[in-house]
């Protein structure tokens, strides 16, 4: 290829970014839901005619765009030639897209001179679908919420009313949910608009011959990576917390040649409460963790996805089957990528980060008022504990890693319902100490206000098992989740909080990285003055400071 060629590819490529960030923040500036405008769980993304995912959004989680890259297929497959002009395509079928209820996924067909040149397509979490609402009690799919299987949500540019009449009627947030239906209609078009756009400026027919160049040159290197890695066969297993029972995550890293293989044979069975994950969310976040690690500066594209592939036995928990209850997928799905950097430290000792808190710290709480006025609302918090330390950095605090979600601004949570949040605030002591510190998690103290009563759904995971340390470093702290009269509470379930007490949740901590007695003196001193470790702690881990 010339270097005129390939500069001018690359020149479209920038471009081509350019298109579905602005799809992106199309997406964030309409949406109702303060999930998708303030914490960004969602994803963007442009397809070729064939549904190959060519380009994404950065902002977004990889639960999104990883699922997203599969679901497209879905939509060809089921409705193929009958598409036209106008059309728009929605599921949220947790086996299809990104597997639970809450999140839709809406596709877009592009059409140029009548020809269909490819797809837009974007996922974002709605605040409820119905049914049990956000949460992990379910005992089977059914009583999650509502699931639309793959239908039009556009016919030619009309809209399906009656689907918007369905949803509206089956789900607390009517107006929000709604809401967010539409924005990502909206912010589709707005990547259709400009991808057209982009193709006329450059004279263009179709995205095919720029699709190639990037598939090419992302399935190239990511090749060249895997093939460096030691051959063999790499194992780790991880302990969690579970439901009712603790459950133990499994994977076998198989490398060789130009291939990754990611195996969960050994991992629990399936669950029968709402903590199962689909295949396709395993998978998403198995390749996230093995791409951040090995292949970081890569585009994230169908072909760089190619040469990892994920296999788990059916019925495990991180291969449920319908209608295995799915709505908190998340709790062990943003496990899978320690889990997978555990495994591969084996073959790179120096490369992966210690285990975080990963998980999220989802808080689904329902408001309703207590004397028969006023409105009830749903409220979802996103919370991030500390993630793992680095080989040669610290980890960082109450930063979602691996889900890459925003912090969620307490002003504007306290504006969609009626609570008092009295307290956020970073968590001294909880980061593993070690070399590198791990990240620390964070305390929340919340209430209702005056005429309205609490209940929660609890998501919570690592308050039996800590992320654990790494080459000598200690593990991070476990979360708690009490009362402020000190009365323990579950981590998982549908519990509530009585009149007149408060909320308070203790996030974990990340796992140190290397021997606590090799921190420099320095390092610990800087951390005593900013309270991310007590005086106390840091003489009982760090004497050699002293």
């Amino acid at each position: 290829m010339s270097t005129t060629l390939q500069v001018s590819q690359q020149i479209m490529w920038n471009r081509l970014i350019s298109v579905v960030e602005e799809q992106a923040l199309t997406l964030i500036r309409t949406a109702f839901c303060t999930s998708v405008r303030e914490a960004g769980d969602l994803s963007a993304g442009v397809f070729d005619a064939s549904g190959r995912m060519v380009a994404q959004a950065v902002t977004g989680t990889p639960g999104h765009v990883n699922t997203m890259a599969e679901t497209v297929f879905h939509f060809i497959d089921q409705f193929g030639d009958t598409m036209v002009p106008g059309d728009v395509f929605v599921t949220n079928d947790p086996w299809l897209a990104t597997g639970h209820l809450h999140d839709f996924t809406v596709v877009t067909p592009v059409f140029r001179e009548g020809r269909r040149i490819g797809f837009f397509a974007s996922t974002a979490h709605v605040v409820d679908i119905g049914g049990r609402g956000f949460g992990p009690d379910g005992r089977e799919l059914y009583e999650e919420g509502l699931l639309i299987p793959p239908l039009r949500m556009f016919k030619a540019g009309v809209v399906n009313q009656d689907l918007v009449d369905i949803l509206t009627n089956n789900v607390r947030e009517s107006d929000q949910v709604v809401g967010d239906f539409f924005s990502l209609s909206v912010c589709n078009d707005t990547g259709r608009k400009r991808l057209l756009e982009m193709l006329d400026e450059f004279s263009l027919p179709d995205i095919e011959e720029l699709a190639t160049f990037i598939f090419a040159h992302s399935e190239r290197a990511t090749r060249e990576k895997l093939a460096a890695l030691p051959a063999g066969e790499y194992r780790y297993r991880m302990p969690l917390d579970g439901y009712d029972a603790p459950v133990e995550l499994a994977v076998t890293l198989s490398c060789g040649g130009e291939t990754l293989n990611a195996d969960f044979t050994g991992t629990s069975a399936q669950s029968g409460f709402g903590i199962n994950v689909p295949l396709t969310y395993t998978k998403a976040y198995a390749c996230y963790g093995l791409k951040c690690a090995l292949a970081p500066s890569i585009p994230n594209n169908w072909a760089s996805l190619r040469p990892f592939t994920v296999s788990a036995p059916d019925d495990c928990i991180l291969n449920a089957q319908r209608p295995a209850p799915v709505a908190a997928r998340h709790v062990l799905g943003h496990l899978v990528p320690d889990l997978v950097l555990g495994a591969l430290r084996q073959a790179c000792p120096t490369l992966p980060p210690a285990e975080g808190a990963s998980a999220l710290w989802n808080l689904q709480i329902s408001a309703r008022p207590t004397h028969g006025t006023g409105v009830g609302r749903e409220i979802l918090m996103f919370n991030s504990g500390g993630s793992g330390a680095r080989p040669t950095l610290d980890g960082l605090n109450a930063t979602a890693f691996p889900s890459g979600v925003m912090t969620m601004p307490v002003e504007v949570t306290e504006s969609v319902g009626p609570l008092v949040i009295w307290r956020k605030e970073l968590r001294p002591d909880s980061g593993g100490a070690g070399r590198q510190r791990g990240g620390l998690g964070q305390t929340i103290e919340l209430s209702a206000r005056e005429g309205y009563a609490l209940t929660f759904n609890a998501m919570f995971e690592r308050v039996e098992h800590p992320a654990r340390g790494h080459n000598g470093g200690r593990n991070g702290g476990i979360g708690v989740v009490a009362l402020d009269d000190g009365t323990r509470l579950r981590a998982k379930g549908r519990q509530a909080i009585p009149t007149g007490r408060r909320l308070i949740l203790h996030l974990p901590g990340g796992g140190g990285y290397g021997a606590p007695q090799d921190r420099p003196a320095a390092s610990v001193a800087r951390d005593v003055e900013a309270g991310y470790v007590s005086e106390l702690e840091a003489r009982t881990s760090y004497p050699h400071a002293f």
